[in-house]
């Protein structure tokens, strides 16, 4: 009797922690708690900005990645603190299919930029310059530092005001869940309706 009451209750301890682990699932493939998870994607305003040598450059060129646009300043506190993360998850992610698009809209330009990634060993990461600062405005920014993740189609699927650790696991999770599921629904053919012939 006592062995069999033994047994029912290692049952059910495995039961209860079945169903713990199944509940967790869900959450840890979820957005980060400070992630905004647009419900349809949204379309993101043109904006144009410079390149590391000066050439105009739009979302557009980026068509067919997933990109996690970060507006930040090197005079932002808080954007110094996390570019480091964002430099270590481009290493860790950047692809053909994802890149960290980290624009600066400090007014001393490509020159303050470079200062700010050789001091704090930035390596990874390309540098994008909107030294006039309108990109902010035109994406309805307000406060640095200001991220978007946009899908290959160049459209927002969801925001971050506010800094971020980017190299937390469960932000890497997460994005890469994102990356698979963005390019799985554009690499899907068209549906047909057979009624229409």
């Amino acid at each position: 009797m006592r062995s069999s009451k033994k047994m029912a209750l290692i049952a059910a301890a495995a039961i209860m922690g079945m169903s713990l682990n199944g509940a967790n699932l869900p959450a840890a493939q979820g957005p980060p708690p400070q992630f905004i998870v647009h419900s349809a994607p949204k379309t993101v305003p043109e904006i144009a900005f410079s390149d590391d040598r000066e050439r105009t450059v739009s979302l557009t060129d980026f068509r067919g990645k997933v990109v996690l646009l970060n507006l930040w300043a090197t005079w932002c506190g808080p954007c110094r603190r996390e570019m480091p993360t964002l430099d270590r998850l481009q290493a860790r992610l950047g692809s053909k299919e994802f890149q960290v698009v980290a624009l600066s809209i400090d007014r001393g330009g490509t020159s303050a930029v470079q200062k700010f990634y050789a001091e704090n060993g930035i390596r990874n990461l390309a540098f994008f310059i909107d030294a006039m600062g309108r990109a902010a405005s035109h994406l309805a920014l307000v406060g640095l530092p200001g991220t978007l993740l946009i899908d290959p189609e160049s459209r927002e699927i969801a925001r971050l005001i506010g800094p971020a650790e980017w190299d937390d696991p469960a932000m890497i999770g997460f994005l890469e869940s994102r990356i698979a599921q963005t390019h799985r629904e554009n690499a899907a053919p068209p549906t047909q309706d057979t009624n229409e012939r």
